[in-house]
């Protein structure tokens, strides 16, 4: 089922990227951009951890350096049946973390700078038993393919609008470009369209790995009070990412921002907390 997103969600993102080429510079810009959207559907497909620790600047972390959270994730691995991922740091005071990869051969999980400071044991291993379930669950790389993708429409879109504006590659009649008019139009509905699949994708999966997370680390409790605590330092403590990323995280990191609350990729955090403390072992 996960398999059948990823292509529909390749699919419908290459779909954008198609019409945006058409609606600025006509037939030859669709086929430019078709090329282009099946470049980016192999480079995601292919080095989608790669990419998403780029767009999040998280760097590798050794067991010397983080001892503990080598333990934790290690025992946690072996509880899933999954091998070990990469471990890697984002350089952020605000609590929160995600995990990327193609397959669970070939993944990897970021924890921010702030999230060893502000959670106990207990909840340190709530948020990554999460994560880990992202990964058992083979729905990582759905998140990474559309944060490459939306954020690639996103700076399309951005350097689209500038075009627009000054009148740059309207089209010729002959191949049905839409002209300035269009072209800003779509350089404005694209990256919206973007988020909207981003978000009806994203939403659902979170809720599988909380209840997933919950039973890798013998315990809802930790992971509730975890998603408590990061997201009340979500509204406190800024962080720098690029919104096209956001949706990796398992707290948004831009909830803070009333733009991004129009289209949160998440569900509401009590609404997960609840689902959490009602689950039986």
């Amino acid at each position: 089922m996960n398999t059948l997103k990823v292509w529909l969600l390749m699919g419908g993102l290459s779909v954008l990227l198609v019409l945006m080429g058409n609606a600025l510079f006509g037939q030859s810009g669709a086929v430019m951009f078709f090329f282009i959207a099946m470049a980016l559907n192999f480079f995601s497909y292919f080095y989608s951890d790669k990419i998403a620790i780029k767009m999040t600047r998280s760097y590798p972390v050794s067991e010397a350096e983080a001892p503990d959270l080598y333990a934790i994730v290690g025992r946690l691995s072996n509880r899933a049946g999954i091998p070990m991922p990469k471990l890697f740091v984002t350089p952020s005071d605000q609590p929160n973390a995600f995990a990327t990869g193609r397959n669970p051969a070939h993944s990897a999980v970021a924890v921010t700078e702030g999230i060893m400071r502000l959670l106990n044991r207990s909840e340190v291993e709530g948020v990554l038993a999460h994560e880990l379930a992202h990964i058992k669950n083979r729905d990582v790389l759905i998140g990474t393919v559309a944060a490459t993708i939306a954020g690639a429409i996103s700076m399309m879109a951005s350097a689209f609008q500038w075009a627009a504006i000054f009148g740059m590659g309207r089209g010729d009649d002959d191949e049905g470009g839409a002209g300035l008019i269009g072209g800003l139009a779509m350089a404005i509905i694209a990256p919206i369209a973007a988020m909207i699949i981003q978000m009806a994708i994203s939403r659902s999966r979170e809720y599988s790995a909380d209840a997933t997370g919950a039973r890798l680390a013998g315990s809802p409790d930790g992971l509730a009070n975890a998603l408590l605590k990061l997201e009340s330092a979500a509204h406190r403590i800024p962080m720098q990412v690029n919104p096209a990323a956001s949706h990796l995280f398992i707290v948004n990191p831009l909830s803070g921002a009333s733009l991004a609350k129009l289209f949160s990729t998440h569900p509401p955090i009590q609404e997960r907390v609840n689902k959490l403390r009602s689950i039986k072992f």
